[in-house]
């Protein structure tokens, strides 16, 4: 039995804590390197398609390949390291603590990236350094001669210099011994809440490789988009829903999924297909099932476009503004573009004050929840790529069918995959045909009944 054996048994609930945070995030299946991977338990724990490990123990690593030998095993050190292949995601668990050299070794990181490949990092709490070293003294935890004790600000500062930046971050464990009654109800249920969340002993890092604003701009000219219009009882604004659509990329197509109206917006539909369908890619389809949620997801299955958008066809969100959705995520600049209705003034007959005020309540709620900062999670325009639309699509197990709207569907799998997600600034405005199809007090109860589990199913796992 090696040393970090024997002390990844002595420390086990630590040590198994981490590989339930690299779960979370990282999609099984996925090509994955890690940088410091010890005992190799960790980069077995997340199911790669293909996994690369390396060490600089090479007794470490002949163990660790003995034990895992589906996965591969390099003695190299982070700093030396060089690869021809890019992963999907790159784990250094606790690595950058033990690095001589950090800049060298993120040099040699970003080469093995993708635009998409995601980099996980955790490292301890500069908090707890103290705590720590007593815990090495009594023999408690592995000796460690020297160690950087790197704040956040250091970490993200070393990322930036070298071209990578800050996605996605977060605190977790409290107690990183199992004791009876006292590792639950501190870890679980203790650890996720404000202020003492600043406690606790892990920190992680999701970042990523920063855009190509020449690569950007290319994208933004040659990549095609889908815009998806659920419409029900909506016949008044179809046709400005193609009038004033603008051309997004390379190639626009619209798509109308009717969703069970009294009015004759199915009728209105077919005549603004046949009128613009030379001018526009106007594709069309009778809703299936039922809810908003169930009209996007047809439309996305029926879109060809590398870039997905959602419309609300009762044109509240102007389309002349799709543009700053579609460039922003066509550019790389983030990958789920979130519509913001609270920067621009409001009028109240678009957006009554109680309403603005459960608006704020959802969006603070979210934020927490997804440790993403969001100003407004209910607006319906949402933008995102066709590929991670994909990626949410078969990860949806995880939470199940759970949204009738749709709309925190997408916003929790971004998260879960650790996507950025940006606000970009609408402006609202009242509806100039119909009424709102929403049950303001009824729909309430069941946005707070889904943040309840999503509170169950990502912040108190």
């Amino acid at each position: 039995m090696t040393d970090l054996q024997e002390w990844r048994n002595r420390n086990l609930s630590y040590y198994q804590d981490i590989e339930e945070l690299y779960q979370f995030f990282v999609q099984p299946q996925s090509e994955v390197l890690e940088i410091g991977s010890g005992t190799g338990y960790l980069l077995e724990s997340v199911k790669p398609k293909y996994g690369l490990g390396i060490d600089t123990n090479s007794q470490v690593i002949e163990n660790s390949q003995k034990r895992f030998p589906e996965l591969e095993f390099w003695v190299e050190k982070a700093e030396l390291f060089q690869s021809n292949k890019e992963f999907d995601y790159i784990l250094l668990a606790n690595t950058v603590s033990y690095l001589e050299n950090i800049q060298k070794a993120l040099v040699n990181v970003k080469k093995a990236c993708k635009t998409s490949t995601k980099i996980i990092l955790t490292f301890h709490n500069p908090g707890w350094e103290f705590v720590l070293k007593l815990a090495t003294f009594l023999k408690q935890r592995m000796q460690i001669e020297t160690l950087n004790w790197l704040s956040y600000e250091d970490i993200t500062n070393l990322l930036n210099l070298e071209g990578l930046e800050v996605i996605g971050k977060g605190k977790r464990m409290l107690v990183p011994r199992r004791i009876p009654l006292l590792y639950g109800l501190f870890n679980k249920y203790l650890a996720p809440l404000p202020i003492i969340n600043n406690l606790c002993l892990t920190e992680y890092i999701i970042a990523r490789v920063q855009p190509n604003l020449a690569e950007g701009k290319k994208n933004i000219q040659n990549f095609t988009c889908s815009v998806i219009v659920p419409a029900r009882n909506e016949a008044g604004n179809i046709e400005s829903c193609v009038t004033r659509m603008p051309q997004l990329g390379k190639h626009t197509e619209i798509i109308f999924i009717e969703g069970h109206s009294q009015d004759n917006t199915w009728e209105e539909i077919q005549r603004v297909q046949a009128k613009y369908g030379e001018q526009w890619d106007i594709k069309i389809d009778q809703q299936k099932g039922k809810g908003k949620g169930d009209a996007v997801r047809q439309g996305f299955a029926m879109a060809t476009g590398d870039i997905l958008i959602i419309l609300d066809s009762d044109l509240t969100v102007l389309p002349e503004d799709l543009i700053y959705f579609f460039d922003a995520i066509a550019s790389g600049r983030c990958e789920f573009a979130n519509g913001c209705r609270l920067v621009y003034p409001v009028n109240s007959e678009a957006m009554p004050w109680l309403n603005r005020m459960a608006n704020r309540f959802f969006a603070w709620l979210l934020s927490y929840l997804l440790n993403v900062k969001i100003k407004d999670s209910l607006c319906g325009t949402k933008v995102l790529s066709r590929e991670n639309y994909l990626r949410i699509a078969a990860n949806r197990s995880y939470f199940g069918e759970f949204d009738p709207f749709g709309d925190f569907d997408l916003l929790f799998g971004a998260a879960k995959l650790g996507l950025k997600i940006q606000d970009i600034p609408v402006r609202y405005v009242p509806r100039s045909y119909g009424s709102s199809n929403i049950q303001h007090f009824k729909e309430g109860l069941v946005l707070l009944k889904m943040c309840l589990y999503a509170a169950q199913k990502i912040k108190f796992r």
